[in-house]
């Protein structure tokens, strides 16, 4: 935002003091327009653009020159349309970063619960067919294997995560 400031500034500065309304100096308002429109959105490239607009217009009225209607928009129409246009792009690509990173954690939730059912529900089902078939030695062997089978995958999945006993990245 500081930047992006200090840029409308210092374009309406150089406009007053090097140019006129001939020159296409505020056309250079496109380079504030562009910055806050990517790092900010569409809601905020659109206000920077009339804000380009609004500068355009009062350093016109100060140079005291009259523009056509055809000067007006070759001016005005692209500054509107970086902003709208960039901030619509980047708000798209966030959205879409986001959507990939919701898929991959999808996808990793998947992935672990297959492998719980792998190693657990299928060898608490087997001990549980064990001790239903009076193998009471073999269920409970299978019963601590299982045991054994879910702590390591917990412990495997917590260390995947990096969170700490507390809870917290990297602790």
């Amino acid at each position: 935002m500081l930047v992006a400031s200090a840029l409308f500034v210092a374009v309406f500065v150089l406009r007053l003091t090097v140019g006129d309304a001939t020159d296409a100096i505020s056309m250079l308002y496109v380079l504030p327009i562009t910055l806050l429109a990517v790092a900010r959105g569409l809601r905020t490239g659109l206000l920077a653009g009339c804000l380009g607009v609004l500068l355009t217009c009062a350093g016109v009225v100060l140079d005291g020159f009259d523009l056509s209607w055809l000067g007006w928009a070759s001016r005005c129409i692209p500054l509107l349309l970086i902003g709208v246009l960039l901030g619509d792009a980047s708000e798209r690509l966030r959205r879409a970063e986001r959507e990939r990173r919701d898929l991959a954690v999808a996808a990793m939730r998947h992935r672990q619960a297959i492998e719980v059912n792998d190693r657990l529900v299928q060898g608490m089902a087997a001990a549980k067919w064990s001790l239903e078939a009076g193998k009471v030695t073999a269920g409970i062997d299978t019963l601590a294997d299982t045991l054994g089978e879910g702590q390591q995958l917990v412990s495997a999945m917590l260390r995947e995560a990096d969170m700490g006993v507390d809870g917290h990245r990297g602790t």
